[in-house]
């Protein structure tokens, strides 16, 4: 069992944490795993996160940025 609610983790991340992440921007998006860059992607503005021995960074200054920008949305709105 990878947590308390017996889900796998995701990215080495239990699925307890993972209810509870979400993006550092001004929306504070869900966030999902992108298990082909092994990072943490926010659901709005794209930008991404490193995880490092299964512990997300989510620190904007470490951030990847999305296509618009760090809390812009992805698909071209606000």
């Amino acid at each position: 069992m990878d947590n308390l609610t017996g889900r796998p983790a995701q990215l080495g991340i239990s699925a307890d944490l993972w209810e509870v992440l979400a993006c550092p921007c001004d929306r504070h998006a869900p966030v999902v795993a992108d298990k082909e860059s092994g990072r943490v992607v926010c659901t709005h503005c794209r930008t991404s996160f490193d995880v490092r021995d299964g512990i997300p960074v989510m620190l904007i200054d470490e951030a990847t940025p999305g296509p618009h920008g760090v809390g812009v949305n992805a698909a071209g709105g606000n």
